[in-house]
């Protein structure tokens, strides 16, 4: 009896992942504590066990329910070239932002990103009219990380995966400057969100067009009042 060996990433898909999912990269991302920093003004995140439980709900109510969930749908309509199923979910992406801030977040993201990819593969004769349509149709965050992924030949679950990983990153960074956190507080933190992460993935992948949701009051209420803030470190 045999049995096959799940696939490996190759080595340069995985760098590319890594380099997609850094901090480092220039799109903004540390400059953003979407709602985390009102939450602490209200004085309903304090401490470390409070940053992490916001964090990890965060995580599976509003990024595994929406965006993740979109770079999934994504992942399979770029293999296609579905062009108006990239619209659709970009459309969505856009329309289904809450607050004036976490739209502009997405849409300066996602601009960045694009950027990005135009320097990075300014070689590439043929990825250059898709990342020019992208631009085009003011490509939100999710579905210009999408294409991003798609690149490097990643699988939908490797892709989110680093997503999801990017994302707690510049959170718990944001954690430990708001609330503020020691560097030991914001490891533990992001221990508990990679132990949460597979999970959000699989929930992501699993979710049909229907089970998508953009509805989180709270949150939304509180990057409302994110912008009437007295003094801010953050852009929402």
């Amino acid at each position: 009896m045999t049995s096959s060996a799940p696939l490996q990433l190759a080595p340069a898909s995985f760098l590319q992942l890594m380099w997609l999912a850094s901090p480092a990269l220039p799109i903004g991302g540390f400059s953003y504590s979407e709602g985390l920093e009102s939450a602490i003004q209200a004085e309903l995140v304090t401490n470390e066990s409070e940053a992490a439980h916001w964090l990890v709900q965060q995580l599976h109510l509003t990024q595994s329910r929406g965006d993740m969930a979109v770079i999934a749908q994504a992942a399979a309509a770029w293999h296609s070239d579905d062009r108006e199923r990239i619209a659709a979910l970009n459309q969505w992406v856009r329309t289904t932002r809450e607050t004036s801030e976490l739209r502009l977040q997405t849409e300066q993201m996602g601009r960045s990103l694009v950027d990005w990819l135009r320097n990075r593969h300014a070689g590439d004769a043929a990825l250059q009219p898709t990342i020019a349509w992208l631009g085009t149709q003011d490509a939100s965050y999710p579905i210009a990380f999408s294409f991003a992924a798609h690149c490097t030949g990643a699988t939908g679950r490797d892709a989110l995966l680093a997503y999801a990983f990017g994302w707690a990153e510049n959170m718990v960074q944001a954690a430990i400057k708001a609330v503020p956190l020691g560097q030991s507080a914001g490891q533990r933190i992001l221990a508990q969100l990679t132990q949460d992460i597979p999970q959000a993935v699989d929930h992501a992948l699993a979710l049909p067009d229907h089970g998508r949701q953009a509805f989180s009051p709270m949150l939304a209420i509180l990057s409302a009042q994110h912008e009437h803030l007295y003094s801010r470190l953050f852009r929402s």
